[in-house]
Order: structure tokens, then C-alpha cells, then sequence
């Protein structure tokens, strides 16, 4: 059991700040995801954690004992780095093993712990291996092996998937999940610039950008309440929609007059006085629908992505208007030149003023409960739409044309 505690932790390079006023509380048993873009300072924090990288300032805890000078052997941590590292001439039982080899433990505890991570990471039959005889999630597993035999109390994962290709990204995925199901009390930090890695498997997710912490909370959370613009926007793939406009009606449901000359209204609450305000309209590309009726957004489709589950439209490509982005379900064939109208439900919606989210202007909202989508026939619902007799979608707004490309 590990609890950590990062206290206005800073890195920087001569005059160059990389990190500063890092304020994080990361409680034991959890799963930690740390995100952003490239170069904003992921596997900088993760260094520092695990003693490759000093610490310029603030503190590193570890079950309330000051890290910043202990050396990277003595803090009860194990890394799995991006690259594999393994020896070419050692087995992956001697891969594993070294550290122990190392530590002094006798051949009967070394034989046990390698065996344990064998049978954990379904390496059993090939502990006698060489590296270049397994694939590459082998050797991945046989890497996250090396850590296990060691019992640290931290776990470190540096993009540990990256290496990998598709299918196995997935199927590695799933056993870290599996991994850390099997050790609820171990703490895991891991990073990666892929999203459903984080959201597949944080407990919480922590958002960097800028050389801070832009957010932090379950990636559920992250993705239905972002604090600002560059949350909204990193966080869901294909990223948050903003449209330009001005709130003209306030109160617990929130009018804004968009630049297009269309109207949309948002279940964000603002005050008497906000009349004006320019703010931008977020909304995630699978919120929204094709409609007959009101709609926060007008334009022609330049371009369609069919995916089979979905299809994406893309408007504004020419980058004369706002670009636009929208995922509609099923497969919709003959849309590009059409002229479309979509809507979004006003729950789905979010305001951001100078970047920042207004749900957020008072201090933190209620408790985060996760939105259901609203069930078949209730207000603000998509009802089920009828397929034609090809299977295609038939939602009596856009219709099919030509053949599926």
C-alpha cells in the first residue's frame, strides 16, 4: 500500500521551466493516467516519481516520507519503460529475474517470484525462451514481468503500448486491466498519449498542458464536465465542436445567439448581467443529430468518413467557417455537397468564456454523476430510426443516395 503526495513539484532545465506547482494527491490502490500532448511534461513527472529525473522543487511523498533525495532502489518502485530493455541472451526467466540476482534473494525465491509473474502474464510456456522467440506483447509482458517479481509498492508504466501494433495494443491493454484487477492494493501510474488507454483504464485521469495540471478526476468526469477549452477539445476523439456566439438570454437555461445566425439553448446556468458575453458552444461530434426542426448548426458536408458504426461529416474544411465535425450513427452514403442541419441535446452542451468552462466560474459543481443518454421517446432523445431493406439507416432527414462507399 502506497499513498503519494506530489506538493508544488517543479522541473526545470537552466532558465527552462518545464513542470511547475505540480499539486497532486494520489491515493493507494489507484490507477493513475497521466495525458497531454507531446512535450508537455508526462514522462518528465513520471521520471521525477521514480528518481531518474531531480526534483527542482516542491516535495515527493511516498507513504509520508519525503522521496526527493532517496535513491530510485530504495522507494519501493518498478518502472515498465516504452521500450522493451530485455537482454538478448538471457532467458525471460533471467530477465525477470536479474534484479533479484542482484538483491541477494536466494534460487528458491527467485524461482518463486518468476513463476508468479509467469502464471499472472500467461508466460509459463515460454520462461525458457529467448527474447527474439516471442512476438512483441510477449516481450512487453515479459518487461511488466520484471517489475511484478520485484512486488514494488508503485508501479510505473512509461506509454508501455506504444511499440505495439493495433491488435496488440488492445489485447496488452486488457491484461494490464487484468493485472491490476489482480493487485487492488498496488498503486499504478501510467503514461500514454493514447485515450482509450486512459479511459479505459484510469481510476483518474491527469490532464498536463502548459507546463501544470489542466484537470484531474475520473475520465468519465473529463469528458462530460472539462474545466476549459483545451480539456474539452484533448479529451473524446474527434474533438469537442466550438461555435462562436453571445448569450442573450440567462438564467438556469442558458439562450446564445451563434455567429451562423442560429440559435441553441443550454442547460449551463448563467447570471442577470452575462447578456453579451461572447462564449463559444462546445459540443462532441457524437452528440449531435440530423434534424428537420431547430438546430444549432447549418452547413453543406465536404467531406464523409464511413466507419461502418458511424460516419463522420466534416464542414468547413475550405477554412472560410469554423470547422465541423459531427459522427452520426450507421452508415450514410451520397452526403458530401448536401446541405445538413444538426442539433444536440441541451444537457449534451457546454459554454466556455475566455477558455474557460462556466459550469466551473463559482467553484467546483455538485458531485459528478455520470449523464445517461435519455432513454427511447423522452424529450431530447433520438428515437430509433428504421433501416431500409439494404440495412442502411432510414432516419427520414437524410437520405441514403448512390452506393456505399
Amino acid at each position: 500500500m502506497a499513498d503519494l503526495r506530489l506538493t508544488d513539484v517543479a522541473k526545470s532545465y537552466g532558465d527552462v521551466n518545464v513542470l511547475r506547482e505540480i499539486d497532486l494527491t494520489i491515493r493507494s490502490g489507484e490507477f493513475i493516467v497521466f495525458v497531454g500532448p507531446s512535450g508537455c511534461g508526462k514522462s518528465t513527472l513520471l521520471r521525477m516519481i521514480a528518481g531518474l529525473e531531480q526534483i527542482t522543487g516542491g516535495t515527493l511523498e511516498i507513504d509520508g516520507r519525503v522521496m526527493n533525495d532517496i535513491p530510485p532502489s530504495q522507494r519501493g518502485i518498478a518502472m515498465v519503460f516504452q521500450s522493451y530493455a530485455l537482454y538478448p541472451h538471457m532467458t525471460v526467466r533471467d530477465n525477470m529475474a536479474f534484479a533479484l540476482k542482484i538483491a541477494g534473494q536466494s534460487k528458491d525465491q527467485i524461482r518463486e517470484a518468476t513463476d508468479r509473474a509467469g502464471r499472472m502474464l500467461q508466460l509459463t510456456p515460454y520462461l525458457d525462451r529467448l527474447p527474439k522467440a516471442l512476438s512483441g506483447g510477449q516481450r512487453q509482458r515479459v518487461a511488466i514481468g520484471r517489475a511484478i517479481v520485484r512486488d514494488p509498492k508503485v508501479y510505473l508504466f512509461d506509454e508501455p503500448l506504444s511499440n505495439l501494433d493495433a491488435a496488440l495494443r488492445v489485447a496488452t491493454r486488457i491484461e494490464i486491466a487484468q493485472l491490476k484487477a489482480s493487485m487492488p492494493d498496488r498503486t499504478m501510474i501510467y503514461v500514454t498519449h493514447d485515450q482509450t488507454e486512459a479511459m479505459t483504464l484510469a481510476d483518474r485521469i491527469v490532464v498536463l498542458a502548459g507546463g501544470g495540471i489542466a484537470q484531474v478526476g475520473a475520465p468519465l468526469e473529463l469528458y462530460q464536465r472539462p474545466v476549459n477549452e483545451f480539456v474539452a477539445q484533448f479529451i473524446g476523439s474527434p474533438a469537442m465542436n466550438l461555435l462562436p456566439g453571445r448569450v442573450i438570454a440567462t438564467g438556469p437555461m442558458t439562450t446564445v445567439a451563434l455567429d451562423g445566425g442560429l440559435q441553441a439553448q443550454v442547460t449551463v446556468p448563467t447570471r442577470v448581467g452575462d447578456e453579451g458575453m461572447e462564449v463559444n458552444l462546445g459540443v462532441r461530434p457524437e452528440d449531435m443529430r440530423d434534424t428537420d426542426g431547430a438546430a444549432v448548426f447549418e452547413g453543406t458536408v465536404d467531406l464523409t468518413e464511413a466507419l461502418g458504426e458511424v460516419t463522420l461529416l466534416y464542414f468547413g474544411t475550405n477554412a472560410e467557417t469554423v470547422p465541423i465535425i459531427t459522427k452520426l450513427p450507421g452508415i450514410r452514403s451520397g452526403l458530401n455537397g448536401r446541405r445538413v442541419r444538426l442539433t444536440a441535446d441541451p444537457h449534451a452542451m457546454h459554454l466556455f468564456h475566455e477558455g474557460q468552462s462556466l459550469l466551473y466560474r463559482d467553484g467546483p459543481p455538485p458531485p459528478f454523476e455520470m449523464r445517461a443518454a435519455a432513454p427511447s421517446g423522452s424529450p431530447g432523445s433520438t428515437p430509433a430510426k428504421p433501416h431500409d431493406d439494404q440495412g442502411r439507416i432510414d432516419d427520414g432527414l437524410i437520405k441514403p443516395e448512390g452506393p456505399v462507399r
